[in-house]
């Protein structure tokens, strides 16, 4: 079999960081090599050519799920048109649904990263973006009259409870309750 071309490489260790980033929000970190690698429809071999190690393709992973949720907060300011509050509102009542309940793989990733990057050492890449992220997502949902951090635990803590309930009606009141107290405080 012949050597792939730099470019294909390259395409091959996109596709594997991007298929990381959205299985590990899923189904948490501990989603086997093997199976990482089938998802990226590439073979089990060719994992340790692109990466040193699978701790390494969680770092790389979680950096690029919270590129993902930068570049929704950017796309968010220019679809209206650079007013910050009209586009912390959409980012809100997006995050508070059910479809961002029921789409993990696609969806933000310090609420679906959490208890994974926990159990990490301090000292961990993945941590530290994991951080960085967190306080750039608590940054740009502060206002002048509420405090970032409580409104990332509002939406945080609501979202992974409608997904721990998902299937009761409880589900859905949890996400309406924390929309309800965002915008009453807005």
């Amino acid at each position: 079999m012949g050597r792939v071309s730099q470019a294909q490489a390259e395409e091959n260790r996109r596709r594997v960081v991007e298929t990381a980033s959205r299985l590990f929000r899923e189904q948490g970190t501990h989603v086997s090599v093997a199976d990482l690698m089938k998802a990226a429809g590439l073979t089990h071999g060719g994992f340790y050519k692109q990466f040193a190690s699978k701790e390494a393709l969680v770092d790389e992973a979680t950096a690029h799920a919270f590129d993902e949720l930068t570049q929704l907060r950017n796309d968010g300011l220019e679809q209206h048109a650079g007013q910050r509050d009209a586009a912390q509102q959409a980012l809100i009542d997006t995050y508070l649904s059910i479809e961002h309940r029921d789409s993990a793989a696609d969806g933000c990733p310090a609420a679906a990263l959490a208890t994974d990057i926990a159990r990490e050492p301090g000292d961990r890449e993945a941590r530290r973006v994991y951080t960085e992220g967190v306080s750039d997502f608590v940054e740009w949902l502060a206002t002048e009259d509420q405090d970032g951090i409580a409104r990332l635990c509002t939406m945080l803590g609501a979202l992974v409870l409608a997904r721990a309930t998902q299937g009761s009606p409880l589900s859905e009141e949890i996400l309406t309750a924390a929309r309800a107290a965002l915008t009453a405080t807005s």
